[in-house]
C-alpha cells in the first residue's frame, strides 16, 4: 500500500497502486467509525463456504455432474476435462487480526481505519488495493472476460455430454468400447515391445558409432602423425634436392673450370715476358740500366729473382739437371750454386756503389745463368729439334737475325746500353723456351 503525508495540513494522500496516481477517497471514508471497523476485522472467511457469484456455482455444478455421468457411462476409461474454479483467488478476504488499540487522535484513527479497509481488500483477492476508477473498471472488464471464458467453456462440457448420450443411442455400447481399448491396449504393447526392441538396435547402433569415433580418431591422429612425418620427409627431400643441384651446378663450374686449366699454361699464366721500350721486362720488372733511365737496383734483382724461377722451373719439367750449376730461385736475392765448389755462390742480386765495380761475383752469376740457359736450348733441340732466337755462347749473345752484332751480358768493361740489349735478347731467349716447354710438355694434370 502506497501512501503520502505532507507538513502542510496533515492529511494522508494514497496511491493507485497499478497506475502510482494520487487518489482522492470518498467522504465516506472519513466517517468510519469504531463499529464499522469492528464489524470488518469480525468476518472470517471460510474456504469450504461457495462463492456467492451464481455464475461460477452453475460452472462447478456442470462440472460435476458431467464428471459423474461420465464415469457411469465408460467405468472411468474416458474422462472430460474437469474445470474447477480456484476460489482462493475468488473476491473472499482472509482475517485481518484484531486491533486491540486504537488511538485516541482522531487522524490517527481515521488513516488506521481506512489503511485496515484496504488491507481486508487486498487480503481477500490477488488484486492489491487502493485503485483508481479506471484501473477499477479495467479489473471489471478482465474479471468478466474470464467470465465469459468460463460460460463458453461450459457449453463445450454441456455439448460433449450430449455428443456422449447420442452415441449411446446410436448403438454404440460401453462393452464395445472396452473391448475396442483392449484392442488398442494389445496393439499398444505390441508396438510397446518392437519400440524396446528398436531402442535396444538403438543402443547398439550407438555402441558400434562411438567405438568407430574413437577409431576414427586413432586414425586422425595417425593420419597427422603420418602427415607430419611425410612433411618432414618431403622437407628433407626438398633440401637434398636443392643441395644436389647445388652440387651438379659446383661439378658443372668445376668441370668448366677445370677445362680453362687445362688449356691455360701455368708457364704462361705466372711468368709474362714483355718489354717496355729498350728494356726486356718479365712479369713487369725491368731488365737493364740505361744512361737517361737509371732503374733501381731492387727492381733488377726482383727481374732476375723471376728469371732463375722461371728457367728452374722449366728444367724440373724437362727432367734437366744442369752440368757444373745449380740454380737456387730466392726472390731478389737468387744465385746460383757451383757443383765443382758449393761453397762458391754467384749471385745475380747487386746494389751498386764503388765496390760493385771491382765485384766480379755479379758478372761471373750472369754468365753462369746464360750457360744453363744453352743446356736448356740444347735440351730443347734435342727433343722437338726447336732453336731459340739468340746464339749464346761465352757469355755473349749474337743478334743472328738482325746486324750479327754480339752483346756481352757482364756489366764489367761494358756500356749500359749493350749489356741492357744483351738482357733483352736473354729475356726472348726464355720467352721462346717457355712457349717450346708449354707446347710440348703440357699435361692434362699439369
Amino acid at each position: 500500500m502506497n501512501t503520502k503525508m505532507t507538513d502542510k495540513n496533515q492529511n494522508v494522500m494514497f496511491i493507485c497502486t497499478r497506475c502510482k496516481q494520487l487518489l482522492k477517497l470518498d467522504d465516506s471514508f472519513h466517517n468510519l467509525d469504531e463499529e464499522d471497523i469492528e464489524e470488518y476485522t469480525k468476518v472470517k472467511y471460510d474456504k469450504e463456504t461457495e462463492y456467492s457469484n451464481p455464475n461460477l456455482t452453475a460452472i462447478n455444478k456442470l462440472s460435476d455432474k458431467l464428471n459423474e455421468e461420465a464415469e457411469e457411462k465408460t467405468g472411468n476409461l474416458l474422462n472430460p476435462p474437469t474445470v474447477k474454479v480456484d476460489e482462493e483467488n475468488s473476491n473472499s478476504f482472509t482475517v485481518i487480526s484484531e486491533t486491540n488499540v486504537m488511538d485516541t487522535d482522531c487522524l490517527g484513527f481515521r488513516m488506521t481505519s481506512i489503511v485496515k479497509v484496504f488491507d481486508i481488500l487486498s487480503g481477500n483477492t490477488d488484486i492489491e488495493h487502493p485503485l483508481c476508477e479506471e484501473c477499477t473498471d479495467f479489473m471489471l472488464e478482465t474479471l468478466n472476460t474470464e467470465v465469459k471464458t468460463l460460460e463458453n467453456q461450459t457449453n463445450s462440457y454441456r455439448e460433449y455430454y450430449q455428443s456422449l448420450r447420442s452415441e449411446e443411442t446410436n448403438g454404440i455400447s460401453c462393452g464395445e468400447l472396452e473391448k475396442e481399448i483392449k484392442a488398442l491396449e494389445q496393439e499398444q504393447g505390441v508396438i510397446v515391445k518392437e519400440l524396446e526392441g528398436r531402442e535396444a538396435e538403438r543402443m547398439e547402433v550407438v555402441k558400434e558409432i562411438e567405438i568407430l569415433e574413437k577409431e576414427e580418431e586413432r586414425l586422425n591422429k595417425e593420419k597427422e602423425k603420418k602427415t607430419e612425418e611425410y612433411n618432414d620427409l618431403r622437407l628433407k627431400q626438398l633440401e637434398l634436392e636443392e643441395n644436389h643441384l647445388s652440387v651438379e651446378r659446383q661439378l658443372e663450374e668445376a668441370e668448366v673450370e677445370i677445362k680453362r686449366l687445362k688449356k691455360t699454361n701455368v708457364f704462361n699464366a705466372t711468368f709474362h715476358i714483355w718489354h717496355s721500350g729498350p728494356f726486356g721486362t718479365i712479369n713487369g720488372f725491368r731488365l737493364g740500366r740505361l744512361p737517361g733511365a737509371h732503374i733501381e737496383w731492387a727492381e733488377i734483382n726482383a727481374a732476375w729473382g723471376q728469371s732463375v724461377l722461371l728457367l728452374s722451373s722449366l728444367a724440373k719439367k724437362m727432367q734437366l739437371k744442369f752440368n757444373k750449376f745449380k740454380l737456387v730461385p730466392f726472390g731478389n736475392q737468387s744465385y746460383i750454386e757451383s757443383l765443382n765448389d758449393k761453397s762458391k755462390e754467384l749471385p745475380l742480386y747487386a746494389s751498386g756503389g764503388l765496390r760493385f765495380l771491382w765485384d766480379t761475383k755479379f758478372d761471373q752469376g750472369m754468365i753462369a745463368f746464360l750457360d744453363c740457359l744453352q743446356q736448356f736450348k740444347d735440351e730443347v733441340h734435342r727433343i722437338n729439334g726447336f732453336n731459340l732466337p739468340y746464339k749464346m755462347e761465352n757469355g755473349k749473345i749474337e743478334d743472328t737475325g738482325g746486324s750479327g752484332a754480339s752483346f756481352s751480358i757482364k756489366i764489367q768493361l761494358n756500356s749500359e746500353e749493350q749489356w741492357t740489349k744483351a738482357l733483352k735478347f736473354m729475356l726472348t731467349n726464355l720467352k721462346w723456351g717457355l712457349a717450346s716447354v708449354s707446347s710440348q710438355f703440357s699435361m692434362p694434370n699439369e
